[in-house]
């Protein structure tokens, strides 16, 4: 540490604040006078129009989110959101903007949804003399400019490649959207069993059970996926045991999703999915499953979504659902290996910008760590970034 730097308490570094009220989550507005902050992600988070319920903000404050661990600088006068936020007010010779890059460098344990304030307060506080602590912010603030530069390129890289995707299959599908020849899914489907509607008990080791995280772009997610015993694996497959090439589509929690059911994989049905069995002789199973994963045919399937929080698709309307002018099997390889080929290129490029964006975060801790050691210099900086 360097010299005239010195070690502070957490809780000696901060101001008493005054209390004013905090807005439940259902009660935010959409739009408003006063812009009210939580602690998501997003700087503001809803709006509110009752002037006595303002934070007024002299100096600036940190929030930092208690559940989530998010830090927010915050200059402006606002209105405090109920969910999980303190209010930290750094005592006069701590900078704000400073103080809240050191807190964004402490790298607390994750607690999940417990609260995280009870272990921040226990953390020390380097605090150099102001005009250095003015000097590491303008440094830190440069660096991560750039850093952010970098981070929405990538971000707009995996936005583009996703696009693109959904362009190629919009072209490819466009001829099954309306026209005169049809077919139901319940007429060219073998079946279509709902899951049982209720939580299956989990082990640590079994079978898996696909509930709707579990649901990727035509693939199912298996890392991290709940497992289920024998017993329980034969209770929940008693409508129907899934096998390769079966399709999983999610009812909800987002509705729409759908995979197909790999070789050699044996799994049950979680809540809020259902199983379709695509008659051989009609479809290829990746076939209908990027069709279904098209824009205007989830445009259509999502139009029949029920429910004012949470979509919900109804098993009438996944089994009436209309497929148009349906092509010959040796069409529907064609299509899918195409698509499938481009898939994989998408894959391969959104790993790489994967890898990019742990790099990103990784060297903001980095530097993060350089500057409350006293380390950095704006040299250093330029290097880096």
């Amino acid at each position: 540490m360097r010299k005239g730097w010195e070690i502070l308490k957490f809780e000696d570094c901060l101001q008493k604040i005054r209390n004013t009220k905090k807005i439940p989550r259902k009660s935010f507005l959409p739009k408003g006078i006063y812009p009210v902050i939580s602690q998501e992600k997003e700087l503001i988070n809803g709006y509110w129009n009752t002037s006595e319920d303002i934070f007024q903000v002299e100096k600036p404050i940190i929030i930092f989110g208690d559940h989530t661990k998010i830090v927010k600088y915050v200059n402006f006068d606002f209105v405090k959101g109920a969910d999980g936020i303190v209010i930290l007010l750094p005592i006069e010779k701590i900078n704000s903007r400073f103080f809240a890059y050191q807190i964004e460098s402490i790298d607390l344990d994750d607690l999940g949804y417990a609260r995280h304030y009870r272990l921040l307060k226990k953390e020390e506080i380097v605090v150099p003399p102001l005009p250095e602590q003015k000097q590491i912010v303008a440094i830190l603030d440069k660096a991560f400019a750039a850093i952010d530069q970098a981070k929405a390129n990538i971000e707009k890289n995996i936005e583009n490649a996703k696009e693109l995707i959904e362009s190629h299959l919009q072209k490819t599908f466009n001829d099954n959207l309306s026209g005169s020849v049809f077919k139901s899914l319940n007429d060219i489907c073998e079946l279509i069993v709902d899951c049982e509607h209720k939580t299956a008990p989990t082990q640590d080791a079994g079978y898996p059970s696909i509930r709707t995280p579990n649901i990727g772009f035509g693939e199912l997610l298996l890392d991290g996926v709940n497992r289920v015993s024998k017993e329980t694996y034969k209770e929940w497959t008693r409508r129907a045991i899934p096998k390769s090439g079966d399709l999983i589509l999610a009812r909800e929690a987002p509705a729409g999703n759908i995979g197909v059911i790999p070789e050699n994989v044996e799994v049950c049905l979680g809540q809020r999915t259902v199983l379709i069995r695509p008659q051989e002789d009609k479809f290829i199973p990746k076939y209908l499953a990027y069709l279904i994963l098209s824009k205007d045919v989830q445009k259509r399937l999502l139009s029949h979504s029920q429910g004012v929080t949470v979509g919900h698709i109804n098993m009438k309307d996944i089994r009436s659902f209309k497929i148009f002018n349906l092509p010959s099997l040796e069409q529907q390889n064609i299509i899918v290996d195409n698509i499938s080929s481009l898939l994989d290129k998408m894959n391969r490029m959104n790993s790489n910008y994967s890898r990019e964006l742990d790099n990103v975060e990784e060297l903001k801790k980095s530097i993060l760590q350089k500057a409350f050691a006293g380390e950095l210099t704006e040299k250093q900086v330029v290097d880096l970034v």
